[in-house]
């Protein structure tokens, strides 16, 4: 999908790539451009990163990208915003983001090419069993400028109660024996998650939860290192004995677009709504 900017008086003068970058675009996307045909015009013709421009000058990038899947019509999931720029889903529990080899067309990405078509960029990414607000970007641009313009609010059921708030500061790397597993481990990455308990029943409690980094896993690994794995999630320890999935929500999603900031909200599901509900 072509993007569209006019040249403002503060950008007069101004070489093409230096505007570019002030506008979000990174080096690689700028270096694609520039491979492209037809990838940078002005007012219809052919532009140069080097080319200086002019106020009022109509600058179009249009890029080509492979990245994308086999349409799936029968696949399904709300829309709950959507602009110019990105589209924020709300993905089911037990739809993959990605495709892969023992998911070829049940995924998030089959889904945008059979409702939008074209390339996949999805900004944040959730496991396939974790729920919740997905935003996907319409251009590399609009992706470019969401990844350093993006916050999300999470929530999860775990098992016992963690306290009524606090934040979970431990280094998470690879299980040594596993592809998939993570654990925490000295000479692991910094990690650091915060949370605040909304409600319980004693058994299980419902948590609001805020990253401040954002490792594989962090959440189901953090809250099972404190003793209160996630309730559903087999591979770190929580009970499955009330629910089939590990019970983490994406809730909210702030984004800077089009030059405004929106919040997106997704509902809690109403299988982990009934986790915490009184016994």
């Amino acid at each position: 999908m072509p993007v569209e900017f006019l040249i403002t008086p503060e950008e007069d003068g101004r070489r093409l790539d230096q505007v570019l970058r002030s506008r979000g675009c990174s080096r690689r996307l700028i270096t694609r451009l520039k491979r492209t045909e037809g990838g940078m015009t002005r007012s219809g013709s052919l532009i140069r990163t080097i080319d200086r421009v002019r106020v009022g000058d109509v600058v179009v990038l249009s890029e080509q990208d492979s990245r994308t899947a086999e349409p799936n019509t029968a696949l399904s999931a709300a829309v709950l915003f959507e602009n110019s720029e990105v589209v924020v889903f709300d993905k089911p529990a037990g739809m993959p983001v990605h495709p892969s080899h023992k998911h070829r067309s049940d995924t998030l990405a089959n889904l945008w090419a059979s409702r939008f078509g074209g390339t996949f960029r999805p900004v944040n990414r959730l496991d396939r069993d974790t729920s919740g607000c997905v935003a996907v970007a319409r251009t590399q641009l609009a992706a470019s400028n969401l990844q350093h313009n993006i916050s999300k609010v999470y929530y999860a059921v775990c098992c016992g109660y963690p306290g009524e708030s606090g934040t979970i500061t431990a280094p998470i790397a690879r299980e040594r024996e596993s592809i998939i597993k993570r654990c925490v481990r000295e000479d692991g990455r910094y990690a650091e998650t915060s949370f605040t308990a909304i409600s319980g029943n004693g058994r299980y409690t419902l948590c609001r939860v805020i990253l401040k980094t954002g490792r594989t896993h962090q959440i189901r690994v953090h809250f099972a290192y404190i003793g209160c794995p996630l309730a559903g999630d087999s591979l770190y320890g929580g009970s499955c004995e009330d629910i089939g999935r590990q019970a983490l929500h994406c809730a909210e999603l702030t984004l800077l677009t089009e030059g405004r900031e929106v919040t997106v909200h997704s509902p809690l599901p109403e299988e982990l709504e009934r986790l915490v509900s009184p016994e």
